[in-house]
């Protein structure tokens, strides 16, 4: 079994930034994708950002090109997503997600609120 342990978001004026962590623990296939989705009220959850676990080969949504960056520690057991300028539209929650694509298996966290409001 795998656990997602989020941490970070919140409340956060527009053009500020946020940081949020999502830790894996458990029983975690070398080979995944860890990242981040998100949804909004009324709409679809989206794909954020992703990265691999071997040779970090990342996807962003083009929405936030050039203001998110994600990034995973050494462990890969950690994946961060820094959130610069930061737009209203960017107003959800998100989730972590860990994919380990050679069992078709998708874990998610429990969700964290990121609000950018004025």
């Amino acid at each position: 079994q795998v656990q997602l342990a989020e941490s970070g978001g919140g409340l956060v004026q527009p053009g500020g930034s946020l940081r949020l962590s999502c830790k894996a623990s458990g029983n975690i296939f070398p080979y995944n994708f860890m990242g981040w989705y998100r949804q909004a009220p009324g709409k679809e959850r989206e794909l954020v950002a992703r990265m691999s676990s071997v040779a970090n080969r990342i996807n962003y949504t083009d929405s936030v090109q050039g203001r998110f960056t994600i990034s995973r520690d050494k462990t890969k057991s950690t994946v961060y997503l820094q959130m610069n300028s930061l737009k209203p539209e960017d107003t959800a929650v998100y989730y972590c997600n860990l994919e380990v694509p050679r069992f078709g298996r998708d874990y998610w966290g429990q969700g964290t609120q990121v609000t950018v409001s004025s």
